[in-house]
């Protein structure tokens, strides 16, 4: 017989290497205040049910709340070979009250317990990420509010395009994060989901009011089938993908802060304080805070692609595997947080380049696309405008010129109707102007995007 909760089957105890291999109390230990907010919420189910006694309830009520504050404090000594939060706080419990402790397992098994504690821990977390999303979407807002005059080159495949406000671009961000937000309210409906009363894999004898318990811990509703509920980590999967994503969108922001603040760009300054050194040229000053997040992205994915292929092969019910899905989780979010926050203190003190963003839009022939809906208008087929147009980059660029300095009588050796008030078509600022339908970059059509943003965020 061993002193483990399982201990009554075998007649030797484990050895040394299966203790230390099959342990999850070093990182489960975290999810103590579920473990025992989620024990507290059973003890007085089974209370009122009739289970165990009211003296039994209360005594046991006494002592979680004691190990609890324990815990809380730091003064709680985490000694012992247990493997797991469950059992430390179980037999933590009967060396504090005697045998009644013993009577608080009856009707779960560590298997709906673990589920409830993660469920617990996950919507805790959640709902600091949200917070912390809400926050950036605020931050990118303001940003976007103060420069709303500000013209850039707006790129694809990183080659100037078009113009755009820098409002414009900022507020992309914003609907990303949006995005984001909504994905982990539709996780947490997911999470918001009570397995406890499902015991091991098959419900239990005991006439458990599943729905008091669920009450009580705030959940929405209970678990529908025992078996699926013990075995489920669809939820950690989502969630490790939402983030996934969420990291997706800080990498690419992070990417534009690194290329905006470089020399090459010039479109953006970083606080001193937000920057580090080198250790061997005393001129450099690194972004750290956004490759640091571009580099985090990558373990984010790796416990995604790590969830998803512990539960690809799993027969119904619980496996031991199972137990791999919370490192992963716990880092993710503990890598969320991290960058978020980071992230969000950098938008609020970056410095942006008017300057030099002006400068962007006046070279490159950003126009180009205005010129060609010019002569579109004029009733020239589009497909045949591009055509001239295009030709006429390219005595531009033979010329060292940008379109705005060729003659008239130059542009108009390719189109006659060409006239005078082509230049106003090709003035930069002119371009985003006119670009005021909804969702585009035009003043007009930004300022509707960030009151909307504002009624969205109550701002």
């Amino acid at each position: 017989m061993t002193d483990k909760v399982w201990g009554g089957r075998f007649q030797k105890g484990p050895e040394e290497i299966l203790d230390r291999f099959n342990a999850s109390l070093p990182f489960d230990k975290r999810l103590y205040a579920q473990d025992i907010e989620g024990s507290m919420a059973h003890c007085r189910m089974l209370g009122k049910q009739s289970i165990i006694t009211e003296e039994e309830a209360s005594l046991i009520l006494r002592g979680l709340s004691e190990i609890r504050q324990e815990m809380d404090a730091g003064t709680f000594r985490f000694e012992g070979s247990f493997e797991d939060i469950h059992s430390l706080v179980e037999k933590a419990l009967v060396a504090r009250i005697g045998p009644a402790g013993e009577k608080l397992h009856t009707g779960r098994s560590r298997n709906d317990q673990v589920a409830l504690d993660t469920r617990m821990y996950m919507k805790e977390a959640m709902g600091r990420i949200d917070s912390l999303l809400l926050e950036m979407q605020k931050t990118l807002v303001q940003r976007a509010e103060g420069e709303i005059e500000v013209i850039m080159p707006g790129y694809t495949h990183l080659q100037r395009a078009q113009p755009v406000l820098l409002s414009h671009h900022l507020l992309a961000y914003y609907e990303m994060v949006k995005r984001d937000r909504e994905r982990l309210q539709e996780n947490l409906r997911r999470v918001n989901v009570l397995p406890l009363g499902s015991a091991a894999l098959a419900g239990s004898t005991f006439d458990l009011d599943r729905e008091m318990v669920a009450r009580e811990l705030g959940f929405d509703r209970i678990s529908e089938n025992s078996m699926d509920a013990v075995s489920d980590r669809d939820f950690v999967a989502e969630f490790l993908f939402a983030s996934s994503l969420l990291m997706v969108h800080m990498s690419r922001l992070s990417e534009e802060i690194v290329i905006w603040s470089s020399q090459e760009f010039g479109f953006a300054a970083l606080p001193d304080e937000l920057c580090t050194g080198s250790s061997i040229m005393p001129q450099k000053k690194n972004p750290d805070i956004p490759e640091l997040v571009r580099g985090k992205t990558g373990r984010v994915f790796g416990h995604l692609m790590a969830m998803l292929t512990t539960l690809k092969g799993l027969p119904l019910t619980y496996n031991k595997d199972l137990q791999e899905d919370k490192e992963g989780l716990f880092d993710t979010i503990d890598t969320i947080e991290q960058c978020l926050t980071a992230t969000t203190r950098l938008l609020q003190s970056i410095r942006f380049n008017r300057e030099a963003m002006r400068r962007g839009v006046e070279q490159g022939y950003l126009a180009a696309t205005d010129l060609a809906d010019y002569l579109a208008r004029k009733g020239v087929p589009f497909r045949q405008a591009h055509e001239k147009v295009g030709r006429m980059v390219l005595l531009a660029s033979e010329k060292g010129k940008e379109l705005r300095d060729l003659t008239l009588e130059e542009m108009k050796d390719f189109s006659g109707l060409i006239e005078k008030d082509v230049y106003e078509w090709l003035d930069p600022y002119h371009c985003v102007q006119r670009r005021d339908l909804p969702g585009g970059t035009g003043p007009v059509a930004v300022r509707k995007q960030l009151q909307k943003a504002k009624e969205e965020l109550g701002v």
